[in-house]
């Protein structure tokens, strides 16, 4: 590595450290011609991830995109950020573990509402609403009702 003090192409490593999640690694360096440190960073490059909207457009996956939609669907909810912060994580894995470098953005809505449904049912339909896009109250009602059977149905299970 090239020290950014004297330009000379060798150095020596002093120390390395590992970040506590174990995804990047500090390491002081000293030049053999000069004797000055100074740190560097290494870390996993993260192939980009690609997501193919609806339309056929694609655009950069987006933590923040994500995060904003399910904050929306989980306003005034004791849903924390924690566990959005949790489900966009498990999601973002799952993704990088699967596709090569496109998914299609109905793929991350269906692993989105599944979660959502499991963590809060108000949330869920306030996702659904929007991701769904129900053309009218007889739609919206139509999910209601699944809701309330899978209710009944688990009540039925645990009594």
């Amino acid at each position: 590595m090239k020290c950014p003090y004297c330009g000379f192409l060798n150095d020596k490593v002093v120390d390395s450290r590992e970040r506590e999640d174990g995804q990047q690694i500090r390491r002081r360096r000293e030049c053999l011609k000069c004797g000055k440190r100074w740190t560097t960073y290494e870390e996993i490059e993260e192939k980009p991830l690609l997501v193919i909207k609806k339309d056929g457009r694609e655009e950069l996956f987006s933590r923040e995109k994500l995060f904003n939609g399910i904050h929306k669907a989980c306003h005034k909810r004791p849903v924390t950020t924690e566990q959005i912060f949790a489900m966009i994580e498990q999601i973002e894995q799952e993704l990088r573990q699967g596709y090569e470098k496109k998914i299609l953005s109905s793929e991350i809505g269906e692993r989105l509402i599944t979660r959502l449904h499991k963590l809060d049912e108000i949330a869920y339909v306030r996702y659904a609403s929007v991701y769904r896009q129900f053309k009218d109250a007889e739609e919206f009602q139509q999910e209601l009702e699944k809701i309330r059977r899978r209710m009944n149905e688990s009540k039925g299970n645990n009594g």
